[in-house]
């Protein structure tokens, strides 16, 4: 027990970058406090004592805000960071480096006896607020955004966005994303940057026009072949590169004296009652 202690001491340094001594770790980890409490409920409850490993786990929760039952089994290495408002059910399974953020829960969808919980493979991230409900599995690798709901299995290296959660794929991401940047680069724009697996809705606007970009630019090319195939002289033509500095000189030339935009008059004629 107390070599997977001090492994999960060391993954700390590795995952947090204010953690700066064991000191510090042992006193002011909330995290590291509620698993030190569980290794030693689990063996209670292995025991069969399980009246006193579920008193202690409560005693833990009191102390850390975090709620782990002492029947789930968790593999080494494992780190809750912040940790308030953390669940993890009777028959969850946790395996190696997997970590987990505060408001996670991992917990049941049934209230009948045996699998009721996930499972997590190794090298799993449970991002703040997530829900992953019911014996579902979580492949090795694989990432749950923040505040995400998972109710189906995912895959190894997927990623889990949204309520009700869904799968984003990274071969398809990266194609869209190469796409959207080859588009972004033709008119001199730099696009909005945010990774594929979050739901920013600005970020998806912005992406599904590029996309829109993107085919209707293609459509363009491929009637322009066309043409040229049947004798047609086109002048070539490229976009015009879009000057962010007159546009930021533009923008301050507009604002009045005192750094303020200038309030627009309102013609009252044309106000309707």
């Amino acid at each position: 027990m107390f070599s997977r202690i001090s492994e999960d001491i060391r993954c700390i340094f590795e995952r947090d970058p204010a953690a700066r001594n064991i000191f510090e770790i042992l006193t002011t980890y909330p995290g590291l406090h509620a698993i030190i409490f569980h290794r030693i409920s689990h063996g209670l409850w292995n025991l069969g004592l399980k009246w006193l490993a579920r008193f202690l786990s409560g005693v833990a929760r009191w102390f850390t805000g975090i709620e782990i039952h002492p029947g789930a089994q968790i593999g080494q290495r494992f780190f809750i960071d912040h940790g308030m408002g953390v669940v993890i059910g009777e028959t969850a399974e946790i395996g190696n480096d997997c970590t987990l953020y505060h408001g996670v829960t991992l917990g049941g969808t049934s209230w009948q006896k045996g699998k009721r919980h996930p499972t997590l493979g190794n090298n799993v991230v449970v991002g703040a607020g997530a829900k992953i409900l019911g014996p579902i599995e979580i492949g090795d690798g694989a990432r749950i955004g923040s505040n995400a709901v998972a109710l189906k299995a995912v895959p190894a290296d997927a990623t889990v966005v949204g309520v009700p959660g869904r799968i984003v794929t990274k071969k398809e991401a990266i194609i869209k994303d190469e796409k959207r940047q080859a588009i972004a680069e033709k008119m001199g724009f730099d696009a909005y940057g945010m990774p594929h697996d979050m739901p920013d809705p600005v970020a998806h606007a912005i992406n599904c026009m590029l996309d829109h970009m993107h085919a209707m630019d293609d459509r363009l090319e491929g009637m322009c072949k066309s043409m040229k195939s049947l004798g047609a002289e086109l002048s070539e033509m490229d976009l015009p590169e879009i000057d962010s500095c007159e546009i930021s000189s533009a923008a301050e030339r507009s604002e009045g004296d005192d750094g303020e935009a200038p309030i627009e008059k309102i013609d009252e004629s044309k106000i309707v009652d």
